[in-house]
């Protein structure tokens, strides 16, 4: 394409005209874009979420593209900074990219406008239930998000499925009023499910305590330890990831606080639960781990040994929610080159085809997802982990399965 041709689209959308570039890209190749982090407060999951795309991606070029389009991702680590993600959008959207494969919550949801207009269809890292309303029927909904998909639940509806769980062992351990608290930094990503999930513990008999506010980056937290301890909280629900994770597990124990640490779905893996010396870390996932023994699992390693090697030998699952998110973009773009060609609207629209979609060859790796043209909540069962430090390694082991309930008033919150 011409660079004239380019600065002619260039100009239409910033001029705030809806024309897909994807209509003008050569059918021998497509530009996808990809936002990481591999450097910023979120970088401890990015490094293994990035790479799990890219590797996808690679792999699916290895295997033919799409049935003979190539995908030229174009990977930006943007370092979890919203003004560098949407000056990357423009960007890319000037070179005619077809599809986005996003990361972070704060730049995703500021982008939600920015896509609609130029019919970009975006698969994010971000699960923000905010992202899951593509009509704007829910009246309390921030803003419609026609063009934003992720793969998994959101972190509304697994901090829900983390509060069933936790009603069901609270009524074991005869704890008659448990009493429930959110934690994590005032930003988008943390805050997005609380008050969601702390509407629900309400609703299922918890005595939900003020959230405390814990930054996102690690460092000393006796002082918010000490806070949670005050509240006799007997849940703690993590809204952050990592490094703040570990450190607030160990200043908590530090302080003697009694209580059950529950995750979200970046904040438990066998990183953080060694890192921390967790017991009894509980946390959500929607994959298996490396190495189970289901079908899918041969392309998921087939993908990490022909990849760049960036996660080592030992990948976690977000690595593998990494492949299974390229590989549902990837079976869009398919149905959308058959389907009056590869761009924006018609791989969105490859979105809605399949009901309980597994991608091909990812059986038992990728969970039965579905999304429809009014509802973008792709999947609402749960899979809720224990992961115990014992004799140097992580032991994760799975707990229970929680189908959350469809609700049609938490569709977008």
């Amino acid at each position: 394409m011409t660079s004239l041709t380019r600065l002619t689209f260039a100009t239409a959308f910033a001029a705030g005209t809806i024309l897909s570039g994807a209509a003008l890209a050569q059918d021998d190749s497509v530009l996808v874009g990809q936002l990481a982090d591999y450097t910023g407060p979120t970088s401890f999951v990015g490094k293994q979420y990035g790479p799990g795309v890219s590797d996808a991606f690679k792999q699916i070029n290895a295997d033919g593209g799409i049935d003979g389009t190539m995908v030229e991702l174009d990977t930006v680590d943007y370092a979890y900074k919203v003004p560098e993600a949407i000056a990357q959008f423009k960007k890319w959207v000037g070179n005619d990219m077809v599809a986005l494969q996003g990361w972070g919550t704060a730049d995703t949801e500021a982008l939600i406008s920015f896509v609609a207009r130029a019919e970009i269809p975006t698969v994010s890292a971000s699960y923000s239930a905010h992202l899951t309303d593509p009509t704007g029927k829910n009246p309390t909904t921030k803003s419609p998000a026609p063009f934003n998909f992720f793969y998994g639940p959101s972190y509304s509806d697994a901090c829900r499925a983390l509060v069933q769980w936790a009603a069901e062992d609270a009524k074991e351990k005869g704890i008659e009023k448990p009493t429930f608290v959110h934690t994590g930094d005032n930003h988008p990503y943390p805050n997005a499910p609380k008050a969601a999930c702390g509407s629900y513990a309400e609703e299922l008999g918890f005595n939900v305590a003020p959230p405390v506010v814990v930054p996102l980056a690690p460092g000393d937290f006796k002082a918010q330890c000490l806070t949670i301890k005050d509240t006799g909280a007997n849940y703690v629900y993590m809204g952050n990831l990592g490094g703040s994770v570990v450190s607030l597990i160990k200043s908590c124990n530090t302080v003697g606080v009694d209580a059950t640490y529950m995750g979200n779905p970046w904040a438990g893996d066998y990183q953080t639960v060694e890192a921390a010396e967790a017991q009894n870390l509980i946390f959500p996932s929607s994959t298996p781990f490396y190495g189970a023994d289901v079908p899918g699992m041969e392309l998921v390693k087939k993908i990490a040994e022909n990849g760049g090697g960036q996660v080592g030998d030992r990948p976690t699952h977000h690595y593998i929610r990494g492949i299974c998110s390229a590989y549902y973009m990837k079976e869009a773009m398919e149905w959308a080159k058959a389907n009056g060609g590869i761009e924006g609207k018609n791989i969105r629209d490859g979105m809605y085809q399949k009901a309980d979609w597994v991608p091909e060859g990812l059986e038992g790796v990728c969970s039965p997802s579905n999304w429809t043209t009014e509802d973008h909540r792709g999947l609402l069962k749960v899979t809720i982990n224990s992961g115990t430090f014992k004799d140097g390694e992580a032991v994760i082991e799975k707990i229970a399965e929680i189908d959350v309930p469809r609700r049609d008033e938490w569709l977008g919150q």
